[in-house]
């Protein structure tokens, strides 16, 4: 589960990034959409290590 956020933020941004501003903003959301993935992915690893 700790690496869910990836893809579905990848995605996502992807699509989003793509529907604004074409294939210039499907790049830069497919990388701010990877970049989030990475950071709460970590962070609820993280949380989980945590809690032990």
């Amino acid at each position: 589960m700790g690496c869910l956020p990836l893809p579905i933020l990848f995605v996502l941004g992807f699509l989003i990034g793509r529907a604004v501003a074409g294939n210039n903003g499907a790049l830069w959301g497919a990388g701010i959409g990877l970049a989030l993935g990475l950071l709460l992915g970590g962070l609820l690893v993280m949380l989980i290590r945590r809690k032990r």
